[in-house]
Order: C-alpha cells, then structure tokens, then sequence
C-alpha cells in the first residue's frame, strides 16, 4: 500500500498479481493495510469495517494466505484496535475466503 491524502493507505491489488509472478507466497495484511496513521488521537486508526471485503478481494485476486489480527474486543486490545477484526466475525470471514478459493479451482 501507499499514502493517499487525509491520512489513508491504498491497496494497490496489482502488486499482489506482481509478487505472485515472483514465485513466493503472497500474504496479504487485512488488518493493517487498513490502518490510518497519524489520527489526532495520538494513536494510529483504522476501518475495521472494509476488512472482509478487502481479504475477499485479494483471495480472488489469488493470494497464498491472510494475515488479520483479532481480538475478542478490539476496543479494549493493548494495540491495533482500531484496525482489528472481531473475534466473533473471524469464522464469517474464514469460510466466506475458503468459498472464493475453492471457486477458483
């Protein structure tokens, strides 16, 4: 990803193509590729909500794996919060994923 005014990062999903041509496992980040850094808090931000929708995006673009970080409530975890998947909308996400790779078989 990249920087892209007010304060937001961009997935640029043909760089996931590109690194897959290299020949190694591509891992995309779900979580923190949705970070907002520099928030006026202090403390980095996020858009939890555009979690699923983006690891669903880059399972179809191909991607070899996910990274997500969870907790059971964001809200209170030591790091990351606010960029962080639910633990209860973890199980959603996994077989939502796991149908979209099994389409492209």
């Amino acid at each position: 990803g990249t920087f892209f005014g007010y304060q937001d990062l961009v997935v640029d999903f043909r760089g996931l193509i590109s690194m897959k041509e290299l020949g190694c496992p591509v891992i995309f980040d779900a979580t923190h590729s949705l970070q907002k850094p520099n928030q006026s808090k202090g403390r980095s931000g996020g858009r939890p909500e555009f979690i699923i929708p983006m690891a669903r995006a880059a399972t179809a673009a191909g991607i070899h794996g996910l990274f997500v970080e969870t907790h059971p409530n964001p809200a209170e975890s030591l790091s990351d919060g606010e960029n962080m998947l639910a633990l209860d909308q973890m199980e959603d996400l996994l077989l939502q994923v796991t149908k979209i790779r099994e389409a492209l078989k």
